[in-house]
């Protein structure tokens, strides 16, 4: 089984693209992916013989001189086969922060809503928040650039790294296939998210330019 990934600019999509994003199953209605388009620059599919099996929005960028992969909505279809789709979206991910910045350190962010979800972050280092570790001041403030980038800083805690609520315009939707594997300490971490009233998680990790050689290779 191969993974067929391909990348477009958000301006390219059509209502029939948001369509089949929306019905394919998973956290996001027409709606959320219509918003998505509007908010973030690249647009990539997962497909498997054909059929569509993940999607991600998602931006390259400099936040203060930084390179960033930000992450604004990423969805894995529940089937079999959704470890190697998350993989094969982070893949491309990577590769494209490869392409924009060659032989530099990049930050890589999102939102969260369960510690499932934290899988398709395994790659990378220096996760923040993470169990059994205190933040300093310039991890907390990559925090706050976050949330201010993702558009839910007005509900954001910085020292939890929770948004309180409003926060799910975008998230990494994703479900494990061996949930009861989930490390109960990260677990923990998602105590306070409140997914009821739309709590999210911000985590963002660091990619070092020699790791990302191998990530981002095709």
């Amino acid at each position: 089984m191969a993974i067929q990934v391909d990348t477009r600019d958000c301006a390219a999509l059509s209502d029939a693209d948001l369509d089949e994003m929306a019905s394919m199953g998973g956290a996001f209605d027409i709606g959320s992916v219509s918003k998505a388009k509007e908010d973030w620059v690249l647009s990539t599919t997962a497909r498997v013989d054909g059929v569509l099996h993940g999607f991600m929005f998602a931006t390259l960028e400099r936040i203060g001189g930084t390179p960033c992969v930000l992450l604004g909505l990423l969805s894995v279809k529940r089937t079999s086969k959704r470890d190697q789709v998350l993989k094969g979206l982070m893949g491309e991910a990577y590769h494209r922060a490869l392409m924009a910045f060659p032989d530099e350190d990049v930050v890589v962010g999102t939102r969260f809503v369960s510690a499932e979800g934290l899988e398709g972050f395994k790659q990378l280092g220096e996760m923040i928040p993470r169990p059994g570790h205190r933040a300093v001041g310039e991890e907390r403030a990559w925090g706050r650039r976050l949330a201010k980038r993702f558009g839910v800083d007005t509900t954001y805690d910085e020292q939890s790294f929770v948004v309180k609520s409003n926060g799910q315009s975008g998230f990494l939707d994703h479900e494990s296939l061996k949930p009861e594997k989930t490390n109960p300490d990260i677990a923990a971490q998602f105590a306070t998210v409140n997914v009821k009233k739309g709590g999210a998680l911000i985590v963002h990790g660091w990619t070092m330019a020699e790791d990302l050689v191998k990530l981002g290779a095709r």
